[in-house]
């Protein structure tokens, strides 16, 4: 009796397992594969020089070339396109990008219906929301995979571009946690070493062709568009990154998350208030893989092309900073520092991030990847003045919830998240 019970309990936790893969994998290739058709017959209108619809006020700022300062005025730039690279931060800079839009009134241009412009689709402007030729947008942030053309006919012709990299191997092992069950070809790795066992041998879990195998190579040269599988050695790889520098205005990086802020303030020509963040999307100590030296080495040695641009951009960063001066950017990273602590002491409740089990409201919950929830978010203070309470809670809010505020219908990543509820993943 007793094994006719465990046999129909077997074939149970059989049935929900066939039918929970089988929906899981008809929704990942819905998120996927639900591109907009692709509309070629769209016109080339020209799009407008600027698209700022009224002068902001000038403000002074410090020259960058002078021990002696003189006062200069310059009107914060408004017209901002954010490629927004895979686990290297960007969630903050979007939090502040959005919040610098919502104050000056600007036009995002969105994706429709999902968080992303159809990634890992080729950016097309038809993946715009309420795109028509010639229409004016201000700011473009989203996730996508460079199109550098199609992104041309959507933005103006004053557009600021900026990006943010991040030490290739710490990217790596941030986009295997993140990504790796997303990735078909990782689910052979046996064992709990499922990173250093790939890195050790990562020939034989790798396919170029494989569904999303793009996240476990040279992801950062993906998403701008170019062909992740080449060598480093290709002259392709160099053509690209001369590509970038001539496109890009400011490339950031993570390591130096505040000094870049500190160089997007002076090349936007924006206020110290504008920089204010608190960390979004990170994620708990306890679930990063700490990476040895063999295996960095071998992080760095797959992702070779990413290595080769982060150097490239790592040089013209610190060329950046000694151009701005070393004194006055540590002056001003300390100040941008007292400010975001000073906030933090206002708005965060306990003062600093906690495991996602432990957020209050459903609305500050951040997006977790399948199988874990190692993403960590904030609690609001119950007491915030009003003076501070809608920046506190805009400063604190992820980015999903964020998008859906500023009128963006995600419908196809909620379902996608209903779903996930239902598995309990």
């Amino acid at each position: 009796m007793m094994v006719g019970k465990q046999g129909k309990q077997w074939r149970s936790v059989c049935k929900g397992l066939i039918l929970g893969t089988l929906l899981t994998s008809c929704m990942i290739l819905l998120y996927c594969l639900s591109a907009p058709e692709v509309q070629f017959s769209l016109p080339d209108v020209p799009v407008p020089y600027s698209c700022s619809h009224h002068p902001a006020p000038a403000h002074p700022v410090a020259a960058s070339n002078s021990v002696h300062a003189q006062e200069q005025r310059c009107t914060p730039k408004v017209d901002i396109m954010f490629l927004k690279t895979h686990k290297t931060a960007s969630s903050t800079i979007l939090n502040i990008l959005f919040r610098f839009g919502e104050k000056q009134r600007l036009k995002f241009a969105f994706p429709s219906s999902r968080n992303d412009f159809f990634y890992p689709s080729p950016f097309h402007r038809s993946q715009v929301k309420d795109y028509r030729p010639g229409v004016c947008f201000n700011i473009m942030c989203n996730h996508m995979r460079l199109n550098e053309a199609e992104v041309a006919k959507v933005l103006p012709a004053d557009t600021s571009y900026i990006t943010i990299l991040r030490d290739p191997a710490e990217l790596f092992e941030s986009s295997f946690h993140y990504f790796g069950r997303l990735v078909p070809l990782t689910w052979k790795i046996s064992g709990d070493d499922k990173l250093g066992e790939f890195l050790r041998e990562p020939e034989v879990y790798y396919d170029p062709d494989g569904f999303n195998s793009f996240y476990l190579k040279n992801l950062l040269f993906f998403d701008f568009g170019q062909d992740n599988n080449l060598p480093a050695d290709d002259p392709r790889v160099e053509e690209g990154i001369r590509a970038i520098a001539q496109r890009f205005e400011l490339v950031m990086l993570v390591e130096h998350f505040e000094e870049s802020l500190i160089l997007l303030k002076d090349a936007l020509c924006w206020d110290m208030e504008d920089l204010l963040f608190f960390k979004l999307n990170a994620r708990k100590g306890s679930t990063v893989s700490k990476l040895t030296p063999e295996l960095r080495a071998k992080a760095l040695e797959w992702n070779s092309v990413d290595w080769k641009l982060y150097q490239y951009f790592n040089t013209t960063f610190w060329q950046k900073v000694e151009a701005y001066g070393l004194e006055r950017m540590a002056k001003d990273v300390a100040e941008l520092q007292r400010r975001n602590a000073e906030m933090a002491t206002i708005c965060i409740e306990d003062g600093h991030a906690v495991d996602a089990g432990s957020i209050h409201e459903t609305a500050m919950q951040p997006w977790q990847p399948i199988g874990e929830k190692s993403i960590m978010g904030y609690n609001l203070k119950k007491n915030v003045d009003n003076a501070h309470r809608k920046l506190c809670r805009k400063m604190l809010t992820p980015e999903l919830q964020y998008l859906m505020d500023l009128g963006v219908n995600l419908w196809i990543t909620k379902l996608w998240g209903h779903v996930r509820d239902i598995l309990h993943w």
